[in-house]
């Protein structure tokens, strides 16, 4: 029953949600505690709900303190050379931008943070997107999947718990995964690709000084998308001299055009040189506070939330010495501060009532149970497949402590290695990014003002493709 329960607690929620009937904080918070009344432990709702709250606090406060962190960074423009950068590689074109937005996830993610590698891909590729009119969901998607693939690193976390519970080197499991892991990545790079394309057919191509005008023009002006080379066109009729782009869309023709250049710049607010926030002279100390701070993170010197909120506090002080202007901006940052820390205390409800409950337990049993006994000496394959929905619909320290422990012992009995176990089960990383489970898809969708529900929508069936694509390079090489 339990087992059912459980199953049908989550297909509700996601059900929901996609269909936009709840928020995902209401259902987050709503469907779990209706659940853990049928189970008939509806007295015991407060304790599931104060110990999932005590579980995940700790990431709330990291997130909190990396996003007033990182926000006061992008303020100051630590992360404007990036930007710039990739503005110039992207040259406004749909196809390059989506394959930019995952080759900056997956760079950033090198530091093996979720939340970090989306706060700084989505400053960096939102104006961009919302200029050139194109789906925000590619972007929230194209991340996901490309800080997934590279969330395997040994310090991302799964690799890690992969090892801790099977008791094997954390390098024995990730160095043979390389081979296909890398294929993972380039099948994110080619997906990314295809889906640059779909956005070109969907919106043309622009030049950069085309795209800061384009939605600065009266609706009743009319933008012809080329078909052929994608390239965009203007109706010169009724534009007054001097008002927009030159004839050919890549310059200016007057002071005014100049003045509008500097005001579309404005609403990329990421590249405005001008700003009130930039502190040039302190570019170097921000650099190097975000190396040191990194670095310590990578080292576990500290607790993670206790390294950002030093390094929130010190970049505040250091940067805006004046109270008022720490104040501002606190306040510039505390939307998504307040979204992202709700989602999260939201999330320890349903985490919560499905571990206290025991039904994630006994979906888990159930899964490992229906696996046919002929699929014994194939326990890595099995393992593979069942990473997918075990690390979406679980906590990455339910599945690798409590299942896979469980899988490795089936496939001993059948002469597969515990290593090979063990690199199954990392597999599945793709789509648990996407997981409403992680706290840092949040962060993704929250910065990006995207639906969860579309988001979700969009992401799942990339997102299991590319798992089974890795999945597929380590059997074809021999890993799994």
């Amino acid at each position: 029953m339990l087992t059912i329960l459980g199953f049908a607690m989550i297909a509700t929620f996601l059900v929901l949600i996609m269909m936009k009937k709840m928020s995902p904080i209401a259902a987050l918070v709503l469907i779990p505690a209706l659940f853990c009344v049928f189970v008939g432990k509806g007295a015991h709702l407060g304790d599931y709900v104060i110990d999932g709250v005590s579980s995940l606090a700790p990431t709330a406060a990291m997130l909190m303190f990396a996003i007033v962190y990182f926000g006061v960074m992008i303020d100051v423009g630590l992360f404007d050379p990036i930007v710039r950068a990739i503005l110039k590689f992207c040259k406004a074109d749909p196809m390059r931008v989506v394959v930019g937005t995952a080759l900056l996830a997956a760079i950033v993610s090198l530091d093996g943070d979720g939340s970090t590698t989306f706060m700084i891909t989505v400053s960096a590729m939102y104006p961009l997107y919302k200029r050139l009119k194109m789906s925000l969901v590619v972007m929230t998607g194209v991340a996901a999947m490309a800080n997934g693939v590279m969330n395997t690193l040994p310090w991302g976390g799964p690799t890690a718990r992969a090892a801790t519970a099977l008791k094997v080197d954390a390098t024995d499991i990730f160095v043979p995964m390389i081979p296909a892991l890398a294929v993972g990545l380039l099948a994110v790079v080619a997906l990314a690709y295809v889906l640059g394309l779909r956005e070109r057919r969907r919106v043309g191509t622009l030049t950069l000084d085309q795209a800061l005008v384009r939605e600065r023009e009266p609706e009743s002006e009319t933008v012809l998308v080329g078909a052929g080379a994608g390239a965009a066109t203007r109706e010169g009729a009724g534009r007054t001299p001097g008002k927009g782009a030159a004839s050919d869309g890549t310059g200016t023709g007057s002071d005014a055009a100049d003045g509008n250049d500097r005001e579309a710049d404005d609403d990329f607010q990421g590249l405005d040189p001008n700003r009130p926030t930039l502190r040039p002279r302190l570019y170097w100390f921000n650099a190097l506070l975000t190396v040191a701070l990194l670095t310590a993170m990578i080292m576990e010197l500290l607790p993670i939330p206790v390294l950002f909120l030093l390094g929130a506090a010190l970049a505040l002080t250091v940067n805006f010495p004046h109270i008022p202007d720490q104040k501002a901006r606190i306040a510039a940052h505390a939307d998504n501060v307040l979204n992202v820390s709700g989602m999260v205390f939201a999330a320890a409800v349903f985490t919560g009532v499905l571990t206290g409950t025991g039904m994630v337990d006994h979906m888990a049993n159930w899964l490992v149970e229906t696996i046919p006994e002929g699929m014994g000496p194939h326990m890595g394959l099995v393992t593979g497949l069942l990473s997918l929905p075990l690390t979406y619909f679980m906590s990455n320290d339910g599945f690798y402590f409590g299942v896979l422990p469980v899988l490795a012992e089936a496939g001993h009995a059948h002469g597969v290695s515990t290593l090979e176990i063990a690199r199954a089960s990392i597999v599945g990383q793709p789509l648990h990014m996407s997981s409403p489970l992680v706290p840092a898809v949040y962060v993704l969708v929250g910065m990006a003002k995207v639906e969860f529900g579309d988001h979700t929508k969009f992401v799942v069936k990339w997102a299991v493709l590319t798992s089974l694509v890795i999945l597929a390079a380590g059997i074809l090489f021999g890993i799994i």
